[in-house]
């Protein structure tokens, strides 16, 4: 699978990505490696991602997952 969208990570290892022509940020470890098709998850913020056709798609948002320290 060729991935089509176009995908960054900053100097904090972020993830980012255009969607819409908007820069999306995708998050940190959360992000799968490498990107496969299907792949889904969902960033510190709630916003819930999947790879569909090789593009990167928002498909919701959600309660932002809870962190144990």
């Amino acid at each position: 699978m060729a991935l089509k969208s176009r995908l960054w990570m900053n100097g904090s290892l972020e993830w980012f990505t255009y969607i819409a022509d908007e820069t999306v940020y995708l998050g940190k470890r959360e992000v799968p490696a490498p990107l496969q098709e299907g792949d889904a998850w969902t960033n510190e913020l709630g916003d819930m991602f999947k790879v569909v056709d090789g593009v990167i798609l928002l498909v919701g948002k959600t309660e932002p997952p809870k962190k144990y320290w």
